[in-house]
């Protein structure tokens, strides 16, 4: 599945013998995982055609005269497609060229080397893990060996993932992003030490039925169970006064099967909820709750009138959807994200736009509710429907691979 990288910055260095080159921030999912040469990514490239011939794609052309400022944006541009595309085929980003390469540039940029570490991984309850790792160990390496000590069974650890989040003192809970398998959740942590983030694990997937495949394996019915009460706890899931004495009434006797039974009929349970942000529906000026799960994107608006607005829009009737970067804010203290999606509202095709930090995590939660849908709908032997979505400056189309957990890329059009 394609990942959200993004080259932000092209910075022009010189060399100590005189020479100029460009270092590209690479950024995944709006955050910095390192920083490279055109001459490191071509070897890259090398290295990879070797292992997997014409199904890497193609690699911007090397230029021998000195570039203009055109060609520079354009070979930008050309790059970013580049990591998008060569994300596309799963073989690539499993193989070890793939992971070294990424190992190499997180560390060599916030120049951290292999060495002992320990580092915590936090549950959704609040307690930790502490593991005695390598700081060169990917999270697919970190997930693994801390389900392995909950005593989770290998089939299983599918259904979960880690991912970095911000636990305020207000008790608001803010999911910033998922951590990619093959990133340094150690050295990404110390990049991202002005936001104050943790370290944890949560299930990942968006269909909330998808729980009853866990509910015989004693550590995962308990990683479930705790999130679920956090998410009761951070008002995430919305149950009536009446649900609420019987969740507390089974919290109280410790029954997990039933209280997981019951709060998956409740509204928004198994949601990511994003924080508050802003948006241009159903007029500019709105402000938004945003719950995204079980084939929804689910907004709670407040109009410029302070009147509230509860809008579901369904996967199943949008068609595209892009990230874009749109600079710093007034106060320059963060980055402004627009996450715009296509919808047809009553037979008519519109933009919708949210203004949100989270528009990765967002885009991310969608590929994902997709993906679901497409499985489920390959088992029943129901027609598939062809989605679209934008990253960065191209649409790209897709569809089920052979391999139905995956994408495959089926064509793209400039914006």
């Amino acid at each position: 599945m394609k990942l959200h990288f993004s080259i932000t910055t092209a910075e022009e260095l010189r060399e100590r013998r005189g020479g100029r080159y460009v270092l590209y921030s690479v950024c995944l999912e709006g955050f910095l995982l390192g920083k490279a040469r055109y001459s490191q990514l071509r070897r890259w490239d090398a290295q990879l055609r070797q292992l997997f011939g014409s199904a890497v794609p193609a690699f911007p052309p090397k230029y021998y005269l000195a570039m203009t400022k055109s060609m520079a944006d354009e070979r930008q541009s050309q790059l970013e497609q580049y990591l998008q595309n060569v994300t596309l085929d799963s073989n690539i980003t499993n193989s070890d060229v793939f992971i070294a390469f990424f190992r190499k540039l997180q560390q060599d940029t916030f120049k951290i080397q292999t060495q002992r570490a320990f580092l915590d991984v936090y549950l959704a309850d609040g307690s930790n893990i502490k593991l005695d790792i390598q700081t060169s160990d990917t999270a697919e390496q970190i997930l693994e060996v801390t389900l392995c000590k909950m005593g989770l069974s290998r089939e299983l650890t599918k259904y979960f993932s880690l991912f970095f989040f911000q636990d305020h003192d207000d008790g608001v809970l803010s999911v910033v992003k998922k951590v990619a398998e093959f990133e340094l959740p150690y050295v990404s942590l110390q990049s991202m030490k002005v936001l104050h983030c943790k370290l944890g694990i949560r299930k990942w997937y968006m269909d909330p039925s998808l729980d009853t495949l866990l509910m015989d394996c004693r550590a995962s019915l308990n990683l479930l169970y705790m999130q679920a009460i956090q998410e009761v706890e951070r008002n995430w899931v919305k149950p009536t006064e009446g649900q609420m004495q019987e969740l507390e009434l089974l919290q109280k006797n410790a029954h997990k099967v039933k209280f997981l039974e019951l709060i998956r009929e409740m509204q928004f349970y198994g949601y990511v909820r994003l924080d508050p942000c802003m948006c241009d529906y159903p007029e500019e000026g709105c402000t938004a709750d945003v719950y995204v799960g079980n084939n929804e994107i689910n907004c709670c608006i407040k109009l410029p009138t302070n009147q509230i607005k509860e809008v579901s829009f369904k996967i199943n009737r949008l068609r595209s959807w892009q990230v874009t970067f749109l600079g710093a804010t007034k106060g320059g203290e963060e980055d402004t994200l627009e996450f715009r999606f296509e919808y047809n509202d009553s037979g008519t095709w519109q933009w919708i736009i949210l203004y949100t930090k989270q528009a990765f995590l967002l885009s991310s939660c969608l590929k994902k509710m997709i993906s679901e849908h497409m499985t489920k709908a390959a088992r029943e032997g129901q027609e598939m429907v062809v989605h679209s979505g934008f990253i960065s400056r191209k649409r790209f189309l897709v569809r089920p691979s052979e391999d139905d957990r995956v994408f495959e890329k089926i064509g793209e059009e400039d914006l």
